[in-house]
């Protein structure tokens, strides 16, 4: 039996930056850790890390590292999860995977807690609280979208979405922020750029491809935001499309969303509907130049939406704007949350 006031919580990918976030926002939330255990490659071993009032050395990543682990979140690319995932499940952890190496899997849950906590109880209740299993976190530009699509659909329906993603480059890393900054500063000291983490110059400029391209012209990025969208939804033949671009910017991703829905929203009843919403905060006061923008947004955990208009081309159409922190709720903070609705679910078992 789980003792849910005092779990043990392994975290993968400690030192990187979505981990450091993710070990954050556990000491910011509260999160019931009694005993830490990060985990990272051997170059890593040894740093200290802390969660809350929990300091910890960091370990590095083997195969007997989730004994008696109860969550484990990882955060370490596909490769590392898809070694270590089912190691740490089978060992009685519920992983938390923020890779895609899961995602589409079927039987594993694709969860965005303001969308679909509901499937994390149905697992535990199915298995019982003392058995691990996988639980994937989507990819970051999913999460903000369907938390604005969700309460649309539940209320009026939708027939299909057109979402421009407009991506910061912390969404690679720290290799990318690095790239960028020195581009940037490279570029004002009249030196010569060389791209490295991305295809092309990334300072003062927008790429139009995020990860590589497949087959069919789309990239993996634009192809992730369509599948998960359907799965987190609900809605398998969902008629969505997606163009993903990476913008020197460092935090926060941004997306202009094109909806057409069943029945007839109303801008003004949208806003409504989006003010009452969970996880949402609206800014959208055009006439004094207001709406969500990521330079002003970095470090917090709401999915903000503003820029709400009728779309005038379509019968049933809305565009909108959204902003969320990539690192926070596009990733640390959602698989927290999936983290405490796995801790909620155990207590009422």
């Amino acid at each position: 039996m789980r003792n849910i006031e005092d779990l043990t919580v392994a975290v993968v990918g400690a030192t990187g930056a979505v981990g450091r976030e993710m070990l954050a926002v556990l000491g910011e939330r509260d999160f019931p850790v009694g005993n830490l255990r990060p985990l990272a490659s051997a170059r890593s071993a040894g740093e200290r890390v802390s969660c809350g009032d929990v300091e910890a050395v960091v370990e590095e990543l083997n195969a007997d590292s989730f004994a008696g682990v109860d969550i484990a979140l990882f955060s370490a690319g596909s490769t590392i999860s898809k070694e270590f995932g089912p190691i740490a499940a089978a060992r009685g952890a519920v992983v938390i995977d923020n890779s895609s190496c899961f995602r589409m899997e079927q039987g594993v849950p694709l969860v965005v807690p303001e969308v679909n906590s509901e499937l994390v109880a149905d697992e535990i209740q199915r298995r019982g609280s003392d058995e691990g299993f996988i639980i994937a976190n989507p990819n970051c530009s999913t999460i903000q979208l369907v938390v604005v699509l969700h309460p649309i659909e539940k209320h009026v329906g939708i027939e299909r979405v057109v979402v421009s993603t407009y991506q910061s480059v912390s969404g690679a890393g720290k290799k990318g922020m690095d790239e960028l900054w020195d581009q940037t500063r490279g570029i004002f000291s009249q030196q010569a750029v060389e791209p490295s983490k991305f295809p092309h110059q990334i300072a003062f400029n927008c790429l139009p491809q995020i990860d590589v391209f497949e087959d069919n012209g789309y990239t993996k990025e634009e192809t992730k935001v369509i599948k998960e969208s359907r799965k987190i939804l609900g809605i398998p033949d969902l008629r969505i499309t997606a163009t993903a671009v990476r913008v020197p910017v460092f935090t926060c991703h941004s997306e202009s969303v094109n909806i057409e829905t069943r029945g007839r929203l109303s801008a003004e009843d949208a806003r409504a509907l989006l003010m009452e919403s969970p996880g949402i905060i609206v800014i959208d006061e055009p006439e004094t130049g207001k709406y969500p923008m990521g330079c002003e947004l970095g470090g917090t955990d709401a999915t903000y939406v503003g820029r709400i208009r009728a779309d005038e081309s379509a019968e049933h159409g809305l565009n909108m704007w959204i902003v969320a922190d990539n690192l926070r709720k596009g990733a640390a903070l959602n698989a927290v949350q999936i983290a405490e609705v796995v801790v909620d679910a155990w207590g009422s078992d």
